[in-house]
Parts: structure tokens; sequence; C-alpha cells
């Protein structure tokens, strides 16, 4: 898995797989057949009630072992589609966005939520952020290895590169923007999900499950700014251009500035007909 450069949390789901498969049935993962496979599938599904996406997740990591790794024929599982609605990623209001940030008292937590905000990034990403990652000059991020291993870069806000200047004299970290209390170690993705619950419950803010929603809030406010959607794709590291597409769903001023094709034309009113008596 190293070898085809897998990320490490692949890597890790991969193993777990396997080994939940060979504690399933207490013996080596090799000496099970195809069926032994999708039965083992069809209990984490149906029986464990596992969601359809770790489900994805386990048979992935089972094809790799054997198809890859043991040289089998091509592996069908039959895992059945994804069923159920896909909810809108959810945003908030001006308003709301403003006590989440009053009301992180301490700097450095306040200057996280900032950050994820105003950049439009992962979790994951915004704890990986370095100090030579800020190009100040450019007003320009650099984001290194986000998800796909891709790098790129996205905005850097003038108010926020203010704040982070002044959380920088306060605590001047080395080499990572945010630590935990090993300054040496980037923060932990928990801690900063953390950080941000406590914020939202301090503001009384009710939507919103996680620190993603601001990367969500990121994207929506662009595009009610006019922000083309390709650029948009750009800043937040999509593959796709149907993945930013999901934001549409979710805000209408842009549909005010849309004419109905119909008001284009040039169609003669036509008169009301008067009854001959």
């Amino acid at each position: 898995m190293q070898l085809q450069r897998r990320a490490p949390k692949t890597q890790k789901a991969s193993i777990a797989a396997v080994a939940g498969l060979a504690k399933f049935y207490r013996c080596s993962p090799d000496q099970l057949s195809p069926d032994q496979i999708r039965v083992y599938l069809h209990h984490v599904l149906v029986e464990r009630h596992l969601a359809w996406r770790s489900c994805n997740q386990i048979a992935c990591g089972l094809k790799f072992f054997y198809v890859t790794t043991l040289g089998w024929d091509a592996l069908h599982l039959h895992l059945p589609p994804r069923t159920g609605r896909r909810l809108l990623p959810q945003r908030m209001s001006v308003e709301a966005r403003q006590r989440l940030f009053t009301s992180a008292a301490n700097p450095r937590h306040r200057a996280l939520l900032m950050t994820t905000y105003a950049a439009g990034l992962r979790v994951g990403e915004v704890v990986r952020l370095r100090l030579t990652d800020i190009a100040s000059d450019r007003r320009l991020l650099r984001v290194n290895q986000g998800k796909g291993r891709k790098d790129r870069y996205t905005l850097l806000s003038a108010r926020l590169l203010a704040a982070r200047r002044i959380s920088w004299s306060l605590y001047r970290p080395a080499p990572w923007l945010f630590t935990g209390h090993d300054r040496t170690q980037p923060l932990a993705i928990a801690t900063a999900q953390k950080r941000y619950y406590h914020a939202k419950r301090a503001a009384g803010i009710r939507p919103g499950q996680g620190i993603h929603t601001l990367r969500h809030c990121f994207a929506t406010h662009l595009l009610e700014a006019g922000v083309a959607l390709h650029t948009i794709q750009l800043l937040l590291g999509h593959r796709t251009i149907d993945t930013t597409t999901r934001y549409l769903h979710i805000t209408r001023r842009h549909l005010a500035q849309v004419h109905s094709p119909f008001d284009l034309l040039r169609v003669a009113e036509a008169q009301p007909s008067i009854a001959r008596e």
C-alpha cells in the first residue's frame, strides 16, 4: 500500500478490514473463499448495521488484499448501491458565524475557526498548516497534500492575516500554525473539533454538525457573492465540478438574477376577444 502511495488513513482502514474478516472466521484470510467473504460483507451490512460508506470501505480493503496483494482474479462482492437521500451541506447565517468567532475567548481557538472559514479548509488541512504556507505578499494560503494528495492554493484574507500576526506574536508557534500541548506536533483533528463544538455551545448555535460546516459556509458565501463555480471548485480542491454544484441547492440568491427565457421573447400581447351579442 505504501508503494502505491495509499493515504495513511486508507492503509489503516484496509488493514482493519482484513483483520475483521480474520477475526470473524478465526482463520487466516487467505484460506477463505469468495462466498465466505461475501457472507462477511452481508454480516457487517445487515446484522451489524454499519453505514454503507463503512461497508464500502471494508469492501475496498478486502479487494486490495485479495486482488492486489494475493493476486486473485477480480473479486466481485456485490455490495448493493447506496440508498437513501443525500443530505445537503449545512450553513450558518452571518450573525451566527460572528457569534461563533466571538465566543472563542482563546485567541488561538478563534484563529483556528477563522482560518477554517476564511480559507474554506477541511479540518485535516487546517491543522497541518505551516508558517511557510502563508504567502502574505500574494494573499494566498498553500494547502499541502489535501484530500486526494493534491496541493492547491486558496484565499488568504487580509483580516485573517492581521489576526494571525497577533496570535503569532503571542504564542510564536513553529513550524505548525496550530499546535497542542506538544508544540513540535500539529494540533490533533479531534482537538480542533472539540474547540469548534465548545465555541458553538457558548454561542448558542444549533445548525451545523461539525467544523466542516465552516467550509460549507465559505463555498456558499462565495457563490452568493457572484464568484464563478469553477473558481470555487479550485479553491475547495474538488476533483469534479459535480461536488461543487451541491452548493447551488442551498442558496437561492443567485436565482433572483436569472430571468425566465419567456421574458426574452418578443411576443405580442393577446387581446381579449369580445363576445358578439
